[in-house]
């Protein structure tokens, strides 16, 4: 918890239902009260939401990941810079749907071995880690399922198919217990109002009265 407002990341696998976790726990803090910045990534901010664009749309051998880690923490930096920072100073809540966690598993693990390349770039140009960061956790294959029958253009990622996802899975986990002090981990394999349920319940424990 920081004094200056509170930062929670949702993060998890396509498919696990974590923006509408997100979205459901911006719904319930502005309900009792709290002021709320709901955003995501990559986007967020106008400039973040052009390189979005690029990065989740296309082929899936579009963009090795190198490329990806540098198109990606320019869209976090404008991010930071335009929204995420000012919110905080104004002791706002901010929930956004993916933050830096999700490039250490998608382009620095799961797909090379780029995790120090994006750990550096990090340090050098966002310098910032989520207050607290919850994991929904989802089965790979039904998660998949779900993401794919969704109606949209960025579906990039979830076209490398099931062995990506599996391997974001297990990273996920990992990383949680990495950074074990602001993750939680919730069991994303239940009805949406259970799940919600245990996200808001998390989140009041690190928000202050």
């Amino acid at each position: 918890m920081t004094s200056k407002g509170l930062f929670i990341s949702f993060e998890g696998i396509d498919g696990s239902g974590k923006s509408t976790q997100a979205r459901l726990l911006a719904e319930h803090l502005r309900a009792a009260g709290r002021d709320v910045v709901l955003t995501r990534e990559p986007g967020g901010s106008p400039g973040a939401e052009e390189i979005r664009a690029l990065v989740l749309r296309g082929e899936p051998d579009r963009w090795s990941a190198e490329t990806e880690i540098l198109l990606f923490t320019a869209a976090r930096r404008d991010h930071l810079e335009r929204t995420i920072t000012p919110a905080l100073a104004a002791g706002k809540v901010v929930i956004c749907d993916r933050f830096a966690d999700s490039t250490r598993m998608y382009q620095g693990l799961s797909r090379g071995d780029l995790r120090a390349v994006v750990d550096d770039l990090h340090r050098l140009m966002i310098g910032v880690e989520p207050d607290l960061s919850i994991l929904i956790d989802m089965d790979p294959e039904q998660g998949l399922s779900r993401a794919l029958a969704q109606p949209t253009a960025d579906l990039r990622f979830e076209n490398f198919g099931a062995d990506l996802q599996h391997a974001m899975r297990e990273g996920f986990l990992k990383l949680a217990d990495e950074f074990a002090d602001r993750f939680e981990v919730i069991d994303g394999a239940r009805s949406i109002e259970a799940v919600a349920a245990d996200v808001c319940a998390t989140a009041l424990r690190h928000l202050s009265p």
